[in-house]
């Protein structure tokens, strides 16, 4: 597992491009595992502190549960709608996957009762489509492999 600033340190254009995406809009989709296994979507907001991905929950949310029992998580980034003219033209969209790992409230938090969250990086992933628009092109991060690009058609 990483941290972000690993990321940023060892693929730093790739970094800062995802970073974008995530910081391009105030709502990030979530999925956590339910208690049987199957997958549950939630809004969660995410920042980048310290060299960190962080979040938070609500008391008593489902969400929270989910973390509490199995922290597997996975996070997307806002989507951007590519231009229809010209989808090659399109940020493209980003996901990070990992483990989420509670940590103390902020200090100056105002929701004391709030579970708080980093983000342990196993995968990070950037999908686009390439130029011309006649293929996807796949940049990946992945813990002790670090950043690969393919296409795919």
């Amino acid at each position: 597992m990483a941290r972000w600033e690993e990321i940023e340190t060892d693929a730093p254009e790739f970094a800062a491009r995802v970073r974008a995406l995530f910081e391009a809009g105030t709502n990030k989709t979530i999925a956590t595992l339910r208690r049987d296994g199957s997958p549950r979507i939630s809004a969660s907001e995410a920042q980048f502190t310290d060299g960190d991905i962080t979040f938070g929950s609500m008391p008593d949310s489902v969400k929270l549960r989910d973390l509490r029992r199995d922290p597997r998580i996975a996070m997307h980034s806002p989507t951007l709608e590519p231009p229809a003219d010209n989808p090659s033209a399109g940020p493209g969209d980003a996901k990070i996957s990992g483990r989420a790992v509670e940590i103390p409230p902020p200090p100056d938090t105002p929701h004391v009762d709030a579970a708080f969250f980093r983000l342990d990086i196993d995968e990070v992933a950037l999908t686009y489509v390439g130029i011309p628009a006649d293929h996807l092109v796949i940049e990946s991060w992945h813990t002790g492999r670090g950043h690969h690009r393919r296409t795919r058609t």
